[in-house]
């Protein structure tokens, strides 16, 4: 039998799911049946409206080897599973002759534990585990979403959070779910039989294709121990948020509130001395923590050294004698005991590994108002990480609507690792990169409008030509606005002075869950939606309800954020420029990402307007705009303004 032809099978595919066959979407398909052949690797740039899913779906389904597709978000990880998949492989079943199996795999965290529902949670006052239950006020939200989630362990197949709806606080989910340090392990737990997150990993073990997330990815290459069964292909899609994923899972933390956790669950399972002792350097710790002050630690300060040396040697003890003592009074011990193992671990490692004193690590103290303060530690650079644990073994294919910054791939693929594109080098893994354009014709959609008239943004105050300007811009545009701020404040103040001005309803972030601002949103034309970095890549509201992106500055990193100053300073201290490779690129990311809300179809039209001058001013302005999408470029506020209005018009004209 002839093997069907790549075109033929994404033909079938593409009228399975209703859409148009695209030439940027057979080309992506052709470039990822070409690395799956020569085990090789690609960036592939796929703007919105490509179809970028059925592009690598296609080849990878027809070639038959194992692939493992990670995404960012949630939405795409669904629709992947419950859309795309099931309707690819039914379409592509005539001419393959074989319906090929798929499944999703999350963290253990992600699916409910039997054996926390049943044999109940642990508590930090006393030994041994309660029945949350029970303590629960049946009145209270928490008491409510845990009956409701007792009820609905009894009819969920897949144990997985994203199944329940509506959702339930994070702090009710913590009650039936544990990590993998805490997970007592199949073979050792009563429910282990019919555990949901064993079930995933055995469905995941017998698919052909498993779609999971960054941070799994990140998890499976960081700790060695394999999570994701063995493949041959790798699709990370929504590629640009990988770095920061993976930077994530590699980033520890301390708490005085997390060591104190950990000495409590442990007190009871280990000697009175051994107990003190981690005890006492807990105190230690809290008091040091006290008088922490935000900012990188460049050296570790003599009182928070002796601090963590202190933890790490107290915990060492801890766990050794975790591992040696039974106490028969303590209820259900196994749970109790590998619930204050993962406590004890976690503060053993991020001491330890802080004590290091790496120069490939940063360490930083955060404080928060509410919370306190906290110690972090994070990697430097992922870039050798992802180098080494990534590209070995396997094909990879790297795909987002921006991953050429700047008008090339090679800043996205350097962050990962990889040389220049062309570069051939001894431990360098080889790659090719491919923009596939996009369906849209930009220039005719959309306008870039930067306010060059402006004053320059500082770092604080209230800027009042900034808030008449977008003023003007949403009264034009009729409201119809998604307005981008590089922080909740700005966002904030922008909703109140507005507020006061304009007749539009405006929508803030965090007033509401995200999904039901976008859902008003995109139910009213007049309304304008407020908000900071979620936005900036998490709406997609094709249609008239979003003919106005308003960014209120370029979001360039704060300058004291530490991980992204200490990223900056390494840069430079190898000849580079740190500001273009950090800070610029970080940016440049960001504002592709949100100039992308706007055109999401191909009847979109509107403008995106840029409120700070130096995108048309600075020399850093032209690598910003060469990343975004291609729209007529100007800075004439009244043009600007005109266009809104006719667009603003047309839409009222068609009752929109």
């Amino acid at each position: 039998m002839t093997k069907p032809s790549l075109p033929d099978l994404l033909h079938a595919a593409v009228s399975a799911v209703g859409g148009t066959e695209r030439p940027g979407q057979v080309a992506m398909a052709e470039a990822v049946a070409e690395a799956i052949d020569d085990n090789s690797h690609r960036l592939i740039q796929a703007g919105t409206g490509t179809g970028k899913s059925l592009g690598y779906l296609v080849p990878a389904l027809a070639h038959g080897k194992r692939v493992v597709v990670a995404t960012a978000t949630l939405a795409l990880q669904r629709q992947l599973v419950e859309r795309d998949l099931p309707r690819t492989v039914e379409a592509l079943h005539p001419q393959l002759r074989r319906r090929p199996q798929f499944a999703m795999l999350k963290g253990r965290s992600n699916y409910l534990c039997l054996h926390r529902l049943h044999e109940g949670a642990p508590q930090d006052e006393e030994e041994g585990l309660f029945d949350q239950f029970e303590a629960a006020t049946p009145t209270s939200k928490l008491g409510k979403d845990l009956l409701r989630l007792r009820d609905w362990a009894d009819e969920t197949e897949t144990g997985d959070r994203d199944d329940l709806t509506p959702g339930v606080s994070d702090k009710a989910w913590g009650q039936i779910s544990v990590s993998s340090r805490e997970c007592l392990g199949a073979t050792k737990c009563a429910y282990g039989a019919e555990c949901f997150a064993e079930a995933a990993r055995e469905r995941a073990k017998l698919a052909d294709v498993v779609v999971t997330n960054h941070a799994l990815l990140a998890i499976d290459a960081i700790e060695g121990a394999p999570v994701l069964p063995q493949h041959e292909v790798l699709i990370v899609d929504e590629a640009h948020e990988l770095v920061s994923r993976v930077t994530g899972v590699a980033t520890g933390e301390l708490t005085p509130g997390q060591v104190n956790r950990a000495v409590k669950r442990s007190a009871k399972l280990v000697d009175e001395k051994t107990a003190d002792s981690l005890q006492t350097a807990s105190e230690t710790f809290e008091r040091v923590m006290e008088l922490a002050l935000p900012g990188r630690l460049e050296e570790i300060p003599e009182d928070l050294g002796y601090a963590l040396m202190a933890l790490r040697d107290a915990s060492r003890n801890v766990i050794s004698a975790i591992g040696n003592t039974r106490d028969k009074s303590v209820h259900d011990e196994d749970a109790v005991r590998k619930q204050a193992l993962a406590a004890v671990e976690s503060v053993h490692g991020v001491a330890e590994r802080i004590m290091a004193g790496s120069e490939y690590d940063v360490v930083w103290y955060e404080r928060h108002d509410r919370f306190g303060a906290t110690l972090r530690v994070a990697p430097l650079s992922v870039s050798g990480l992802l180098r080494e644990k990534l590209f070995e073994d396997r094909s990879v294919v790297l795909t987002s609507a921006t991953l050429k910054l700047g008008g090339d791939f090679n800043g996205v693929a350097a962050s990962m690792g990889l040389s220049p594109e062309g570069v051939e080098g001894d431990d360098a893994p080889h790659w090719k990169g491919l923009d596939v354009g996009s369906p849209f014709d930009y220039p005719k959609q959309g306008i870039l409008y930067v306010a060059k008239h402006l004053a320059t943004p500082g770092r604080e105050g209230t800027r009042g030509d900034m808030m008449d300007e977008l003023a003007e811009l949403i009264e034009a545009a009729g409201g119809r606005t998604l307005g981008l701020f590089s922080s909740m404040r700005g966002a904030k103040a922008a909703a109140e002075e507005l507020r006061g001005r304009l007749d539009n309803p405006i929508l803030l972030q965090g007033e509401e869950t995200l999904g039901e601002l976008i859902k008003t949103f995109a139910g009213d034309p007049k309304t304008c939606l407020f908000g900071t970095l979620s936005l900036w890549q998490g709406v997609d509201v094709p249609g008239p309800s979003c003919q106005l992106v308003v960014m209120d500055r370029i979001p360039f990193p704060r300058p004291d954020d530490p991980l992204m100053s200490a990223r900056q300073k390494s840069v430079e201290e190898r000849g580079g420029n740190g500001f273009m490779a950090v800070a610029a690129t970080h940016a440049a990311l960001l504002m592709a990402q949100g100039a992308g809300r706007l055109v999401r179809a191909t009847g979109d039209k509107g403008v995106v307007a840029i409120l700070d001058p130096r995108l048309a001013t600075a020399r850093y302005g032209s690598f910003l705009r060469a990343t975004l999408p291609d729209f007529w470029y100007t800075t004439d506020r009244n043009q600007a303004r005109r266009s809104l209005a006719a667009i603003d018009a047309s839409a009222q004209a068609e009752g929109k």
